[in-house]
């Protein structure tokens, strides 16, 4: 763990429980002048989990996606094809979109699919560039 990692893990997961509060748990504050927008975690799940937004906004996006040992776009290579190995359509949808964000094009991905269909399965291939297709065409 590199040390700024490391200071940040200490300080959040050291903290007494009030401190660990972040802005994902609690409701939205208005800035004058400033839009603040929720996080895609907040708007999907944060009325019945704000715990579940909290890690997600905070550690999986906010530390391990941040991590330098990886680019975004190889994590996001990497998160795509965990998804289609797991049959997960759902979280596929909105990281293929975060995967063209992050700089993987539109035939990497046809690829990646085509590649996983020998070594996850036909079914969940098949599955993945059906979302795929959809996810393409909004854009």
């Amino acid at each position: 763990m590199d040390g700024k990692s490391q200071r940040r893990a200490v300080q959040q997961y050291n903290a007494p429980v009030q401190a660990q509060r972040s802005a994902s748990s609690v409701p939205a504050r208005s800035v004058p002048g400033v839009s603040v927008q929720p996080t895609p975690a907040q708007t999907a799940i944060g009325d019945i989990a704000p715990k579940l937004v909290e890690l997600t906004d905070n550690v999986l996006f906010g530390d391990v996606w941040e991590r330098t040992e990886l680019s975004k776009r190889d994590r996001s290579l990497v998160t795509v094809s965990a998804l289609i190995a797991m049959n997960r359509p759902d979280q596929l949808r909105s990281h293929l979109a975060l995967a063209r964000e992050n700089g993987v094009t539109q035939d990497e991905l046809i690829e990646t699919i085509t590649h996983l269909a020998f070594y996850a399965g036909w079914p969940n291939a098949v599955t993945a560039i059906s979302v795929a297709k959809e996810v393409f065409e909004k854009k």
